[in-house]
């Protein structure tokens, strides 16, 4: 079996590039916006539908990312592309404030209407660059509060603290918008950092893409797909395959995914070949091609403990009409109605998790019937276009006067991503938590 472990980050002293041509903001020239997110990878997965809805609204699209294995397929895309090598993890003072003054200057010679910044180091000194730079409006999207906020060791404390306060002095300013995936996040960060956030719920998923299939012939297959790390329930999961198996069940578990080099709580290569070893469960490495690989799935399965967002896996397993197991933390159960379309486990729970992997796996018509549920919910409240429609809605209200006046054409639902959405069609809510439109929650 071919694996691919993600490559390290680039070198930090590697200066940023920015194209001939973009280190003035041009009038009479479409308003650009740039993204800022740490790895190629992760946007191209997460964030690649949105940047080009973003795109077909009529602006220019840029990406400041670390160029790992994606950068030539963002290109392709028609994004310009700006190498920016910055640690996930690093905390030396020295060489995080060069990051800052090295992101200052790259926003002074690019200057974008609109900083769109994803995740919490993006987020943190992206508001202090752009603040200096003088960029005119910022995004920060934090898609869940991550190792920080689930972790119990000290540094995670000493670092959450750290992190609030840098929150509460950069993003309640004019101009910035702070965007989260689930209405915990928006309480706390209201609570604890006086930080009022509208909620968007995930990055969403492809409705052409991922799409319900016949199912698989052969063993019930369970199948969990992320970046590996302890915090997203992998141990769990590999120790409700052993019980399962004790117990006589025939099924495959198989994970999907790599060794996060960047993540403290990454499991390692060696310790997955030893589980694969033993017959606990199959790993197959990272795949980019995800509807082929979940059609040979029947359960979607994601026992995470990790701060969550919107798990990416549990809507595209949504999409293909699968059931749902997963934990009962913010996040994972905001895409799930339990005994609707899934079933919910304590965290760290494998026991619990056996028990409702071994209620399914016994029980054909239970799948099917939570899998429609599933594929109804993804069409309701997590198609990519139409979430992209409440990112470019804030976009007006934050830079109305240089917004295009060109609406995109509905890329493939039908709906309209220009200026004439004004109201978010998902029933999401407000900054002080108020629910839209009750209605259209499953």
């Amino acid at each position: 079996m071919s694996v691919t472990p993600l490559h390290p980050e680039p070198p930090p002293s590697q200066p940023p590039q920015v194209a001939a041509g973009a280190t003035e903001r041009t009038h009479g020239q479409p308003p650009r916006v740039a993204f800022f997110v740490t790895v190629d990878w992760y946007f191209h997965h997460h964030y690649r539908g949105l940047a080009a809805a973003v795109q077909a609204a009529g602006y220019r699209v840029a990406v400041i990312t670390g160029v790992e294995d994606h950068g030539e397929r963002l290109r392709a895309c028609g994004f310009e592309v700006i190498p920016f090598a910055i640690s996930r993890q690093g905390m030396h003072p020295l060489r995080e404030l060069a990051a800052v003054w090295r992101l200052y200057r790259l926003l002074r010679r690019l200057r974008p209407e609109l900083l769109h910044c994803i995740a919490q180091k993006p987020v943190l000194y992206g508001a202090l660059a752009a603040r200096l730079a003088g960029t005119p409006a910022l995004i920060a999207a934090l898609p869940g509060f991550g190792w920080l906020f689930s972790a119990r060791v000290w540094q995670a404390r000493l670092g959450r603290r750290l992190v609030l306060l840098g929150y509460r002095l950069l993003l309640r300013r004019p101009g910035a918008q702070v965007l989260v995936q689930n209405r915990t996040d928006q309480a706390e960060l209201l609570a604890l950092a006086g930080v009022r956030a509208h909620l968007i719920p995930g990055s969403g998923v492809d409705l052409e893409r991922f799409v319900p299939r016949l199912p698989a012939p052969g063993p019930v297959t369970v199948m969990l797909a992320s970046r590996l790390l302890w915090d997203k329930g992998v141990g769990e999961l590999v120790a409700a395959a052993r019980l399962l198996r004790a117990r006589g069940l025939a099924f495959r578990c198989c994970l999907l995914g790599a060794p996060d080099a960047g993540n403290p709580a990454s499991v390692s290569a060696d310790e997955l070949l030893a589980w694969q070893a033993e017959g606990a469960i199959e790993w197959w490495g990272r795949r980019e091609d995800m509807p082929a690989v979940l059609a040979q799935a029947h359960i979607a399965c994601l026992p995470s403990y990790y701060r969550e967002g919107i798990p990416k896996f549990l809507l595209e397993g949504a999409a293909c009409g699968l059931p749902l197991v997963t934990t009962d933390l913010p996040g994972c159960r905001d895409v799930v109605e339990p005994g609707g379309n899934g079933l919910l486990v304590p965290p760290r729970d494998a026991p619990a998790l056996a028990a409702a992997l071994a209620t399914l796996i016994a029980d054909p018509d239970l799948r099917a019937r939570l899998g429609r549920r599933s594929r109804a919910i993804a069409e309701a409240r997590f198609g990519e276009d139409r979430l992209a429609a409440e990112v470019l809605a804030l976009y007006r209200q934050l830079y109305p006067h240089r917004y295009p006046h060109r609406a995109a054409a509905g890329r493939r639902t039908g709906g309209s991503v220009g200026p004439s959405s004004t109201e978010p069609a998902t029933g999401t809510g407000d900054a002080d938590g108020r629910e839209r439109d009750p209605a259209s929650r499953p």
